[in-house]
């Protein structure tokens, strides 16, 4: 592939971010097409998408397909990103 884009993910514990991985990672070879492939990786509380396009529409679909799949898992199991609980926790002047 020619096209790589990572994608990192933070939560505020090791629990929500393996929440999400477990709900993305179900799609990973479910995704029918040729020209891109996906990588998922959790260390701790932060999740890694690779994506990687044979070109730069693909990638850029790519990152919409994975992008939306996560809000969804977020969505669905109540979790927040990091810098959204950090910015929740101190609100502006």
């Amino acid at each position: 592939m020619d096209h790589e884009a990572v994608l990192t993910f933070e939560y505020s514990d090791p629990d929500s971010a393996r929440l999400v991985e477990r709900s993305v990672a179900r799609e990973i070879g479910e995704i029918g097409g040729d020209r891109t492939r996906t990588r998922i990786g959790r260390v701790d509380n932060t999740l890694t998408l690779t994506v990687e396009a044979a070109d730069l529409i693909a990638l850029r679909a790519g990152l919409n397909t994975w992008t939306g799949l996560v809000a969804v898992a977020e969505e669905s199991g109540a979790v927040h990103p990091a810098s959204e609980q950090l910015k929740d926790a101190h609100p502006p002047d």
